[in-house]
């Protein structure tokens, strides 16, 4: 399958979801060539100690959207691995609240794949943004 066959087969049913979900909840609500949106809702397994949501429930997110985003592109047979994720927080993630997550695509080519990410909230308010470069493996023939 390419990956976005194997995405939307995980999105249908047909595949078991990645397990980081389970840990992290996403559920995709779109998904096309190149584009990812999933609703995400931090909860009490992702806090810090003074309370608030931990950062790396940010980083998770970010690099599942842009990652997905990238694998979207590829063929089947070919893989990818995250190379760099650069994030700004910009305001904390509440608990317990639904945002929407995206990861676009804006580069693509033999060995590289990079998209940007987003979290925010319903009503569109920005809380977290990404860069992300992956490295696409493609097995020669």
């Amino acid at each position: 399958m390419t990956g976005l066959e194997l995405l939307q087969a995980m999105h249908d049913g047909h595949l078991p979801k990645a397990s980081i979900s389970e840990i992290v909840p996403m559920q995709g609500t779109a998904l096309e060539a190149g584009m990812i949106r999933m609703t995400v809702r931090a909860d009490g397994r992702h806090l810090n100690p003074l309370g608030g949501v931990h950062g790396g429930f940010a980083a998770t997110v970010l690099d599942s959207v842009t990652g997905c985003a990238v694998h979207t592109m590829l063929e089947a047979g070919v893989g990818y691995g995250t190379v760099d994720l650069n994030i700004k927080m910009l305001r904390p993630i509440p608990p317990n609240v639904d945002l929407v997550a995206e990861g676009r695509v804006i580069h693509i080519s033999k060995s590289l794949g990079v998209a940007e990410g987003t979290i925010k909230s319903l009503d569109g308010k920005l809380f977290a943004h990404a860069t992300c470069t992956c490295f696409i493996k493609r097995i020669p023939a």
